[in-house]
């Protein structure tokens, strides 16, 4: 209740202001940035909207397109109190005179119809502040902008999230490489245990089985090699992004035609591309039932920009697992991540991690 007062009693004043302010415009331009801070103060005071202080310029161009604002914001309260002070009038001669000479069905029918028609214009009237209210946001953020306090908060806020996307992507590779752990070389290792106890115990088939032992191990070594591959890439360190992409090109069973400048930035950076590019191939492979998947990787001063895309069916899910994962890897470096795979295909993702 008194939120709405104080922000009727915001919008009167701001009906005054922004007549001032039209004078400010056409008379007196050098006080612009004086009476913008006077709106500013009247802004966060009444309406709770924080705004940066303006240049002359910007405080010019605020007063002038807020000035139809300010006349629309005191109309409505305007109506809002005509409405108010009819239904008071109304109510006072019913208690003066009664309801002589008045049939009592004509009477409620009456009451009942004037009570709807008030009530319809009562919520218009609410809706209509809070519009007015909506309006001198949109005006102060355009022509004002946020305040070294709304951007501080917006900044704590994209941290407090990409903490939670970097914990969450931890978590992720761990369960992933315990998975692979479990359900990959520790199954081999259990068969290389046997294969090696059988020969134990049947000497005359051991040369067959000891074969069978080394072949196992070959596996054994591919499966750690895989998953050390993607825990993280050595390659990246020795050879550079551009041969550590090729080896992920050559491992995939669908060919992939890499795109690659040859350009050096942060470890952290060359990571990320890697395996949004690793991960996007990975999921092409398993889901797309693609025959041809397309990389370009792109730089300038202030981004690396990644695209994959690849000719299959589509539909592929921004909210799962991998991709969901890659998102966070790379919005935790402020980076921007998308997925546009409609139905039929093709997918396209594409993301740009800052360099700096």
């Amino acid at each position: 209740m008194l939120r709405g007062v104080r922000v009727v009693a915001g919008l009167l004043l701001g009906f005054a202001t922004g007549i001032g302010g039209l004078l400010v415009v056409v008379f007196a331009r050098p006080v612009a940035t004086r009476y913008a801070d006077l709106e500013r103060w009247r802004l966060r005071r009444f309406l709770e909207i924080d705004s940066a202080a303006p240049t002359r310029p910007q405080a010019v161009k605020y007063l002038a397109v807020r000035a139809p604002v300010g006349l629309f914001g005191g109309v409505v309260p305007a109506w809002l109190f005509y409405g108010i002070a009819l239904g008071v009038i109304a109510g006072v001669r019913i208690v003066r005179n009664g309801l002589d000479g008045i049939e009592l069905r004509d009477d409620v029918a009456a009451t009942l119809w004037t009570a709807l028609v008030g009530g319809v214009l009562l919520y218009i009237e609410v809706q209509g502040i809070r519009g007015v209210v909506a309006l001198e946001r949109g005006v102060a953020r355009r022509y004002l902008g946020p305040s070294e306090a709304e951007l501080l908060r917006r900044r704590i806020e994209e941290l407090s999230l990409s903490r939670a996307g970097i914990v969450a992507a931890v978590d992720a590779e761990r369960r992933r490489i315990e998975r692979d752990l479990h359900d990959g070389v520790q199954q081999r290792l259990v068969a290389l245990g046997m294969l090696l106890g059988r020969a134990r115990r049947h000497p005359d088939h051991a040369d067959d089985l000891l074969r069978q032992a080394h072949e196992e191990s070959q596996h054994v070594l591919e499966d750690l090699r895989e998953v050390a591959w993607r825990v993280y890439p050595a390659a990246l360190d020795a050879l550079g992004l551009a041969e550590a992409l090729e080896a992920v090109a050559d491992r995939s069973s669908i060919p992939v035609r890499i795109h690659c400048g040859r350009f050096r930035t942060g470890p952290e950076v060359e990571t990320a591309v890697y395996f949004v590019v690793s991960e996007a191939v990975t999921n092409a492979v398993k889901h797309s039932g693609a025959t041809m998947i397309r990389v370009d990787i792109t730089d300038d001063e202030r981004a690396v920009r990644v695209r994959v895309e690849d000719d299959g069916g589509g539909g592929a899910d921004p909210a799962g697992g991998g991709l969901a994962g890659l998102s966070r890897r790379v919005l935790a470096l402020d980076g921007t991540f998308a997925v546009h795979s409609p139905v039929g295909g093709p997918t396209v993702i594409t993301a740009e991690v800052p360099c700096g």
